[in-house]
């Protein structure tokens, strides 16, 4: 029986579902955005606020603690893990970074107006160790940017990469203040975007002015969401205005 079970789960060519593992994860915050991530803390003892080393497909970032260390049952084949503490010449050396992503940043604007391309660029990010740099834009569509790159690489003498990021994603990695007056949902406590649509105006009987309805995105508030499900209630038991 073993052997027909073997070869049935062999011939349906379905993967076998990962075991679950019994892991010590930690909610860390990278410095470029608000979203938090989990990771393996191994046999680390780490506290909210320690400063770390992950490992990233990009590579090795630093990162904050946000979360006490939790004994958890994790379901993915791979969960990415925390490297060490940072060390104080981690902090040194981010601190490094950061300067030199100011740098790289007004450079690569530079080149992107000189060569008037159609594009936003966002952020500027070195990899702890400083193999690589990242260069995180938005547009509308897709870019050739192998000459941009061109002009890029002999600046900077290391690896160059190019990330193409939404609208949304950009506002959330610069931060800012929304017409209501408090710091950017998405950049402050907004951990996933929910679709918004023009209708949600409608529904809460707001002008349909883009520049009313818009976030610093350009695109509907997300804060459109919060009450919708309210309005959408009201609006079938409520008396229609004028009545």
């Amino acid at each position: 029986m073993t052997s027909s079970t073997t070869s049935k789960s062999r011939s349906s060519g379905r993967r076998p579902q990962p075991r679950p593992r019994l892991l010590n994860i930690v909610t860390v915050r990278f410095r470029t955005n608000f979203i938090k991530h989990d990771f393996d803390a191994r046999t680390l003892q780490l506290r909210k606020g320690d400063e770390v080393i992950v490992e990233t497909s990009r590579g090795p970032v630093i990162a904050r603690v946000e979360s006490h260390i939790q004994r958890r049952l994790v379901q993915e084949d791979h969960i990415p893990r925390v490297i060490r503490r940072a060390t104080a010449d981690d902090l040194e050396q981010a601190t490094r970074n950061e300067e030199r992503e100011e740098g790289a940043y007004r450079f690569a604007l530079e080149r992107i107006r000189s060569r008037r391309l159609p594009m936003k660029l966002v952020r500027t990010q070195y990899v702890h160790d400083g193999s690589k740099i990242v260069f995180y834009f938005s547009a509308d569509g897709r870019i050739d940017f192998r000459d941009l790159v061109k002009d890029l690489a002999p600046r900077f003498r290391t690896r160059i990469e190019m990330h193409q990021i939404g609208v949304r994603d950009g506002s959330r990695m610069l931060g800012g203040i929304g017409p209501c007056g408090r710091e950017l949902c998405c950049s402050t406590f907004l951990e996933t975007f929910a679709p918004v649509s023009i209708r949600m105006a409608k529904d809460q009987g707001l002008t349909l002015n883009p520049k009313k309805v818009s976030g610093m995105c350009g695109r509907l508030m997300c804060c459109l969401v919060y009450e919708q499900h309210v309005y959408k209630r009201m609006r079938r038991r409520l008396p229609r205005p004028g009545t």
